[in-house]
């Protein structure tokens, strides 16, 4: 290898293979890199590999000299493809730092049959299928070089859903120069729509929002968007036909929680008295309070367990309880953390009445909000949105390891004074098994006993108008482990509201079993199963369909996974976890969570910065007075049964 440093001149010559450092909004050749003021170690596969393994130090202003064969090599060819390019690196005096904007941007390609079956911004980080990654081992660099879309600190963000969006969010507001990445060809990970090669809109899965999303009604006033419907009545469905009615909550006396939830939703079938037996549960409401210790002390029990514990009878289990986690936590009940379980029907059902009241993106969740949601934060001049990198590798400083100093997506990297991540557990634990500085931490070899969930999403257009009485419905019944949503999207979507035939929307939870049949196998039995809730299915043709498939998808809050969840802290001093797996005490679930979450990161880089303002997160509504006092007996209760050592094992 050609190594040669002129002292007068300050030149540096090298022969190395291609890799990109991002500096400003422009990809350079890594051989051009900026200013490495730790030494810089890089190796091929790991630290026994002797094929590529300088030692340098240079300058921290640098220019090109590009006259050689310096263009960007496709990113789609093999490594062994990549030629080593040549380049001189000269120091600039009184310069300012500009880059050639010669070469392609390095984006990697998605077709869209992958991108279908695989939700690249969830779980399609850092695919497993890729081989070993052209990653740093032990990368020490502090990769801080001028010039920029702007003066502030480099914060690159790793997924572009509700968390990252974000946290990318209030960190341009406050200055920031932010990169978003993002492994799919679109924002949105988990909430991501996109258009078929027929034009028609295709999202993963149909989102509700809920009556205490207060962060995100916020944000979208902010934005000046006006992207839901109304407030909408939701059905539930079994093979025996409809079951429970939901009214709007808002609109009916408020009753004290969670007597509103239990009087004024209309149960087809379900007997008062195994209702009742459901009113046991108050105490288990009340002693979870969302505190660590209450998470560790329901999380080893399944929600089954619960629920059997507390005296439920198996109908109202069965009728009422298990149909929600099939669509809330999307596994069946024993497959279910119990701690999970009383947060989520908390939070959505029984803190207060008004909670279960939703309403939908009259259009994608992509096109309504977040396309209009980027377009903000470009127009800032200090963000950008890079979508098709799959992170690889992190690289963190020599002289301190517990620093992240850049972000690697294969043959590009990404200069960061500060790093979120934002992926779902598939995209981590992708991630995990390709970075050895991941790999190196305890923490982040914990993500490995996390589990995800199959998601299908299956949009089917009929030749003719079926009335669909409730906009929202979900089903359960029909298989023992799964559970399905369906949507009349004539009714939510202005695309479709004058549309004289029917579109609507099956999405199924669970849905392992699901995946391996074809596409007509699948629409044959959604249809099916559609004309069993609404007879009127059955006569309808299907004159198109949408079939997208999301293998480990959805987090899967399991019965032990609470001590595997990672904080929003890591043993890195400057990367930060957000997503709506990440372990908070803010309250929100799902959708709102991950958005919180995001805002947690950023005040987080805010704070150690030590630059901007910390953005202002929206308390979830206080508990109601009485469910407060009942907590505070509890709490003194067991602080009195503390003093006798066997209290406890007598009351158990």
């Amino acid at each position: 290898m050609a190594t040669t440093l002129c002292a007068a001149s300050t030149q540096l010559t090298l022969q190395v293979p291609v890799r990109h450092i991002h500096t400003d909004s422009r990809p350079v050749p890594f051989s051009s890199g900026p200013s490495l003021q730790s030494p810089v170690r890089l190796s091929r596969y790991g630290s026994n590999s002797s094929q590529f393994q300088p030692s340098i130090t240079t300058h921290r202003r640098f220019t090109i000299n590009s006259s050689l064969q310096s263009k960007f090599v496709d990113l789609r060819q093999p490594a062994s493809y990549r030629q080593s390019v040549k380049v001189t690196a000269a120091r600039l005096s009184g310069a300012n730092g500009s880059l050639p904007s010669e070469g392609g941007n390095g984006s990697l390609p998605t077709d869209e049959k992958t991108a279908a079956s695989l939700p690249q911004g969830v779980n399609g980080v850092g695919g497993a299928d890729e081989g070993p990654s052209e990653a740093f081992e032990t990368a020490g660099r502090e990769l801080t070089a001028e010039g920029g879309s702007s003066d502030g600190k480099k914060v690159v963000i790793v997924g572009a859903g509700w968390a990252g969006l974000g946290a990318a969010h209030h960190l341009t507001k406050q200055g920031y120069d932010v990169t978003l990445l993002e492994a799919g060809r679109q924002p949105g990970g988990l909430v991501a729509g996109w258009r078929s090669e027929k034009g028609k809109p295709v999202e993963v899965g149909i989102h509700g929002f809920w009556y205490p999303y207060r962060n995100i009604f916020a944000l979208t006033d902010e934005l000046g968007l006006k992207p839901f419907t109304d407030w909408t009545r939701s059905a539930q469905y079994s093979p025996a036909g409809i079951e429970v009615e939901s009214p709007i909550f808002q609109d009916l006396p408020r009753l004290p929680s969670p007597l509103g939830t239990f009087v004024w939703t209309q149960f087809k079938r379900l007997p008062l008295s195994d209702r009742l037996s459901a009113l046991a549960l108050m105490y288990a409401m009340v002693d979870f309070d969302n505190s660590d210790e209450a998470w560790r002390r329901y999380d080893r029990l399944t929600a089954r367990e619960l629920f059997k514990q507390y005296g439920c009878t198996d109908r109202v289990y069965r009728e009422a309880f298990n149909p929600m986690l099939l669509v809330g936590l999307f596994a069946p009940g024993e497959q279910c953390s119990a701690a999970a379980t009383l947060g989520m029907l908390y939070y959505f059902i029984l803190a207060h009445q008004a909670d279960f009241d939703v309403v939908w993106c009259r259009g994608t969740v992509g096109e309504t909000i977040f396309a209009p949601w980027i377009q903000a934060m470009e127009g800032s001049g200090n963000f950008r949105f890079l979508p098709g990198r799959r992170v690889t590798d992190i690289a963190t400083a020599e002289d301190d390891p517990d620093r992240v100093t850049a972000v690697v997506c294969g043959d590009e990297v990404f200069p960061a004074d500060a790093v979120v991540s934002a992926v779902g557990i598939s995209g981590l634990k992708n991630i995990v098994a390709s970075s050895p500085a991941l790999s190196s931490r305890r923490e982040f070899l914990g993500v490995a006993n996390l589990g995800a969930i199959d998601v299908l999403a299956v949009r089917l257009w009929l030749d003719r108008k079926v009335t669909i009485p409730k906009p929202s419905n979900a089903c359960f019944g029909f298989d023992d482990t799964t559970g399905w949503t369906f949507f009349d999207l004539n009714a939510i979507h202005d695309e479709y509201r004058d549309d004289p035939c029917t579109v609507v929307e099956a999405d199924f939870y669970h849905a392992n079993q699901f995946l391996p049949m074809s596409d007509k196998a699948i629409v044959d039995t959604v249809q099916r199963y559609l004309a069993t809730c609404i007879p009127a299915f059955a006569s309808a043709c299907v004159v198109d369909s949408a079939v997208v498939r999301f293998p480990r998808a959805v987090t899967h809050f399991s019965p032990g996974s609470y001590q595997h969840l990672l904080p929003a802290t890591t043993s890195f001093t400057n990367l930060f976890m957000a997503g709506d797996w990440i372990v908070t005490r803010h309250g929100s679930w799902s959708q709102e969570k991950a958005f919180v979450t995001g805002l947690e990161a950023a005040n987080r880089v805010v704070r150690l910065v030590g630059e901007g303002e910390p953005a202002a997160i929206i308390p979830v509504e206080p508990d109601e007075e009485h469910i407060q006092q009942l907590r505070e007996l509890n709490h003194s209760a067991k602080q009195v049964i503390n003093l006798f050592p066997f209290a406890g094992a007598l009351l158990q």
